[in-house]
């Protein structure tokens, strides 16, 4: 029985004390937070609930360990201008952290590269006010589009990535995009099997960028 009776006994209750509820706050947090803001490569076009990248790529970091939730923020067709004009709203589900892919409609339309950024930066720059970490989603524009909008569009992500010191994974739809084998028949949207090859190319950045979970002893 702990007698408070000097001070080095009231220390040492005091300390006790804390440990407990910080070991009790650590129990009992809920998991991580993470929206996923984009467009339709992260809505899941043409797929189920559970094949979108989201709920996929929640799965794949459950089964590494992490505590997460991942927030489905995708709305199909949508445009980086899109994404900034709803970004307060789904800012209401308080996110910890936040994927942003967003870009591939913009490229497809041809909207002024400028514009691009400028719409990327202010959803950037309102994420990181409200304390929530970023990772960003890279894109790169069609061929056919000629050079000089190719360069200046793919210049927008490392800019980016450069100015708000956030990790970048350079080309969302990398090993996927013009792929029968894991497209539908427009050669752009992933099936479920590209899905899969989406998670595991970005998988290892996200690691990276969440830190080793919880009660895990790594090498």
């Amino acid at each position: 029985m702990l007698v408070l009776g000097r001070a080095q006994d009231v220390g040492l209750w005091f300390d006790m004390v804390i440990s407990n509820l910080a070991a009790l706050g650590a129990a009992t947090a809920g998991p991580i937070r993470i929206l996923a803001l984009g467009d339709s490569l992260t809505a899941g076009y043409m797929l189920n609930p559970g094949d979108a990248f989201p709920a996929k790529l929640e799965a794949a970091l459950k089964a590494k360990g992490y505590d997460v939730r991942l927030i489905n923020a995708g709305v199909s067709g949508d445009t980086t201008a899109g994404g900034r004009a709803r970004l307060s709203g789904t800012l209401a589900d308080k996110p910890d952290r936040a994927i942003v892919e967003l870009g591939v409609n913009d490229a497809l339309c041809g909207v002024d590269p400028a514009r691009v950024r400028d719409n990327l930066d202010a959803i950037l720059s309102e994420l990181t006010a409200r304390g929530v970490d970023i990772f960003l989603a890279g894109m790169i524009a069609p061929r056919d589009m000629g050079p000089d909008y190719a360069g200046a569009f793919d210049a927008i992500y490392p800019g980016l990535q450069k100015k708000y010191r956030v990790p970048l994974y350079p080309f969302f739809l990398d090993g996927v995009l013009e792929q029968p084998a894991f497209t539908f028949y427009d050669g752009l949207h992933p099936t479920a099997a590209g899905i899969d090859v989406i998670v595991a190319g970005i998988l290892p950045h996200i690691e990276r960028w969440l830190g080793t979970p919880p009660g895990c002893v790594r090498p």
